[in-house]
């Protein structure tokens, strides 16, 4: 089992991977730059190979690079979705000193726009930024559904990775919250949402997790992150996902609202669930 949390990215990758030792993790997920964008900080390749030196010591799952959350690539504003497309372009440029690695991104809001033309929007970003030549898997993330959310269904999702012409770059990034938000029962019925995912989008095509509780009840499409085992989801549901047979050797990321003393907790009594020492 891989497991790690979000952790900062001020103190450089090296520090991180450090970081994510030190809590018991073995994979780890960042911000490429503020969350609410701006410039990223140079890149530092000593540094990132620093981190991929240690990470084959350790034998670390892939981590998961984080894109800010005003990165809308199915905006109505020619400025909005222009900032999304540099960003994408610059992040996976940034991304090629980590090669082999994952880049995730929220599909984004149509804001009224209607969730068609969101799509639309979405692959054709995809399309001009993603190259032969990239060495990361770009992962659109699962939605909850909130507002004019685009990835609210698997069919949504679907639907952007069949009109991206690379679509061998691409992935699906699964947050247990978002998809219970958005009406996917994973408490009940984990083995009938999995099915799902498969017939729809492929298993294949699932490449991370982020193991999150809810707040809130089935169906309720808020988006509002529990700690594990606090929210209506429950350790007993999260630990069947942690153990589940079509997901295993996936690495599974807490974006729970802790510090990282609080995250290190959740990542030990998560191994403890299973049965695996820190």
């Amino acid at each position: 089992m891989h497991i790690g949390s979000h952790l900062s990215a001020s103190g450089g990758f090296l520090h991180m991977g450090q970081e994510a030792l030190r809590m018991g993790a073995d994979t780890f997920q960042f911000f490429t730059r503020n969350p609410r964008g701006g410039r990223a900080k140079e890149m530092n390749p000593q540094d990132a190979q620093a981190l991929r030196r240690l990470m084959a010591e350790h034998t670390f799952a892939p981590i998961v690079a984080h894109a800010p959350y005003t990165l809308n690539a199915c905006a109505a504003k020619p400025e909005v979705q222009a900032f999304a497309l540099q960003t994408l372009q610059d992040d996976l440029a940034r991304m090629e000193y980590l090669p082999g690695n994952f880049y995730n991104f929220h599909p984004g809001s149509h804001v009224g726009q209607g969730a068609q033309a969101g799509i639309e929007k979405i692959a054709a970003v995809l399309n001009k930024v993603l190259t032969p030549e990239q060495h990361t898997t770009v992962l659109l993330e699962t939605m909850a559904g909130k507002g004019t959310e685009v990835g609210r269904s698997f069919e949504e999702l679907r639907a952007v990775l069949d009109r991206v012409q690379l679509s061998e770059k691409m992935g699906v990034c699964l947050d247990t919250c978002h998809v219970f938000d958005a009406g996917y029962d994973i408490v009940h019925d984990l083995d009938g949402v999995l099915e799902a995912f498969d017939r729809i989008i492929g298993l294949e095509r699932l490449r991370a997790v982020h193991l999150n509780d809810s707040k809130n009840t089935c169906g309720s499409h808020k988006d509002r992150h529990a700690a594990i085992g606090e929210g209506f989801i429950g350790m007993a549901a999260l630990t069947r996902v942690l153990t589940h047979p079509a997901l295993q050797d996936l690495p599974f990321l807490l974006e729970t609202p802790q510090d990282t003393a609080g995250h290190a907790r959740e990542i030990a009594a998560l191994r403890a669930a299973v049965g695996e020492e820190n």
